[in-house]
């Protein structure tokens, strides 16, 4: 698993000159447009909402003594609470939302990876393609939140509440790692036989949204460059991945 975390990060090594190589950035403007709106509409609201999580939740304590002490606590606790369920909306909205823009990038970098033109994949519209990453990000946001929930409720609990942070964070890292390899197996899987895909290469999703979520930490410049570095890191990884267990294959290919 540690191993293929690390295969997942290193992937990003060269991501920036190989979509200047490929001229790739064209296909990144209307993502980007996308990633910067949402970001400033989830950002705007958390906000507005932190506040008010932080007061909801200090009602519990029936006491005066110590109840400025809670209080913090409280805001400070429904801060995380906003900006975690603020992440990954953001990430799963932005994601979707791009699926048919990044499909192409995908399939140029598999062209450049394997020298081959006209593959034997699946043939998929505009509209099928946000049709899909919408059904996968659907998908994975409620399972998501699922994991999310109870690990925030753990923030109550001292000591506990220092590993409930990064098990959200790889929680956050693996769920983003899978809509990023999912761009490249929309062509050559369906549905199901993606979710497979990823399970089995767990480690490879935590890897790249590891780094895609510590872009997200970089003012601006993150939210900007995030889309393209993480997409084409992904997209070497999983090309690279169906090769080695020759997927790319006709005959092994989904229609």
């Amino acid at each position: 698993m540690i191993k293929n975390i690390l295969n997942g990060i290193k992937a990003y090594t060269g991501t920036f000159a190989l979509i200047s190589k490929l001229n790739l950035w064209k296909y990144f403007l209307i993502p980007i447009v996308i990633s910067v709106v949402t970001a400033i509409i989830i950002g705007l609201s958390a906000y507005g909402l932190s506040d008010n999580i932080g007061d909801f939740i200090a009602r519990i304590w029936p006491w005066e003594t110590g109840k400025e002490t809670f209080t913090a606590i409280s805001s400070f606790i429904g801060a995380i609470i906003v900006l975690a369920v603020g992440l990954i909306l953001y990430k799963h909205i932005i994601m979707a939302l791009s699926a048919p823009f990044m499909s192409p990038v995908s399939e140029k970098i598999e062209t450049h990876l394997t020298g081959i033109e006209k593959h034997q994949h699946r043939k998929t519209s505009f509209k099928e393609q946000l049709a899909r990453g919408i059904r996968m990000n659907v998908r994975n946001l409620g399972k998501e939140l699922l994991i999310t929930l109870p690990l925030l409720l753990l923030k109550f609990i001292p000591v506990v509440n220092i590993f409930s942070t990064g098990l959200l964070f790889l929680v956050q890292a693996y769920y983003a790692g899978f809509g990023n390899i999912d761009y490249t197996l929309e062509r050559h899987f369906k549905y199901n036989e993606s979710v497979r895909f990823v399970r089995k290469h767990r480690g490879v999703a935590i890897g790249n949204g590891i780094v895609f979520m510590l872009f997200l930490l970089i003012p601006v410049v993150g939210i900007i460059l995030v889309l393209p570095m993480s997409v084409t890191a992904a997209s070497l990884k999983t090309v690279e991945i169906l090769k080695s267990e020759d997927l790319l294959s006709s005959k092994q290919l989904t229609v």
